[in-house]
């Protein structure tokens, strides 16, 4: 998808995630909390709901543990999964080596990465288009492109399922 599309419909994704999430039940939506270890050793956290699953897998270095948000809702029709993975304290102090957001089950529509959420009277800041690709059912950061620093992914991917 072209850099510029993608962000124009930034709005128009952030709104369908927000109505995604609020028309869902209990059982359609998980928020967890995990550990961002530092190290340089590459980790991975997976959550999921039915037969679908988010995998954020990274490595970072400095600092110590931060704890971090994984939430993935399910649409009341079954259409899209949604995987967002979080600071909630706002920005991160650690130096992101690499990150991967794997979505289990459905096809990537729409993604975005951050390099500090809205918390504490500050904005999401997102990251520029060239530090992070997006492929079928993944979102990585561009080798020698991205900046090292990572707040926020947000993935929103069509499941396939169809109502008949």
């Amino acid at each position: 998808m072209l850099p510029f599309v993608k962000m124009s419909l930034l709005p128009l994704c952030t709104l369908l995630s927000l109505c995604v999430l609020a028309k869902t039940s209990p059982e359609r939506t998980k928020t967890v909390e995990f550990n961002v270890k530092p190290g340089g050793v590459v980790h991975s956290f997976s959550e999921g709901i039915n037969e679908y699953e988010c995998t954020f897998t990274y490595a970072s270095q400095g600092g110590t543990n931060e704890q971090w948000l994984m939430s993935v809702g399910l649409s009341e029709d079954g259409r899209l999964f949604s995987c967002s993975v979080w600071r909630p304290q706002g920005k991160s102090y650690l130096f992101f080596t690499q990150f991967k957001a794997e979505l289990k089950g459905a096809k990537v529509e729409y993604a975005n990465a951050f390099s500090q959420t809205a918390a504490a009277g500050q904005r999401d800041v997102p990251l520029k288009p060239e530090e992070f690709t997006v492929g079928e059912s993944t979102v990585t950061q561009k080798d020698g492109k991205f900046s090292a620093q990572l707040s926020k992914l947000t993935v929103i991917g069509q499941t396939g399922h169809n109502e008949l």
